[in-house]
């Protein structure tokens, strides 16, 4: 088994299959549709609960590229280089939702320093994607 992410349209319907993405890490990033200041997220997909557990999504890391009204770091960030770097403290095991609109530049999926729009994996349909932790067998082929 490989762990990795899923991403599935929300409105899609439960016949949909989801996109899965091989790799334990990644970071998601985007820029704020009204402030333009780009948010970075650190994630990784770890097993839970041993041999027959589930695999779980980790915050790691968070930074955002300054502060502006109604989106201060939190107090505990620390300014490193232009970027408020921070632990954020809420997550999901179970997955993340993420709004994507016509009208903002998509989020951003970055492995190994490289940076390419979600919608490489999955078009938006201008509402909802699930992020979620899984695994698929070593012989499937992700896109």
């Amino acid at each position: 088994m490989v762990l990795g992410f899923c991403l599935a349209l929300a409105t899609a319907g439960s016949g949909a299959a989801p996109t899965f993405i091989p790799g334990p890490t990644v970071t998601l990033a985007w820029t704020h549709s009204i402030e333009k200041v780009r948010w970075e997220e650190d994630y990784i997909v770890e097993w839970s609960g041993g041999p027959k557990g589930q695999p779980v999504l980790k915050a790691l890391s968070a930074r955002v590229r300054g502060s502006a009204a109604g989106m201060e770091p939190p107090e505990d960030a620390v300014l490193r280089n232009g970027w408020y770097e921070y632990q954020p403290t809420t997550w999901s095991p179970q997955g993340l939702r993420l709004t994507r609109s016509i009208y903002t530049a998509d989020y951003e999926w970055c492995t190994n320093g490289h940076c390419e729009p979600l919608a490489r994996w999955l078009p938006s349909d201008g509402d909802i994607t699930l992020l979620t932790p899984c695994k698929t067998p070593s012989e499937a082929h992700p896109r």
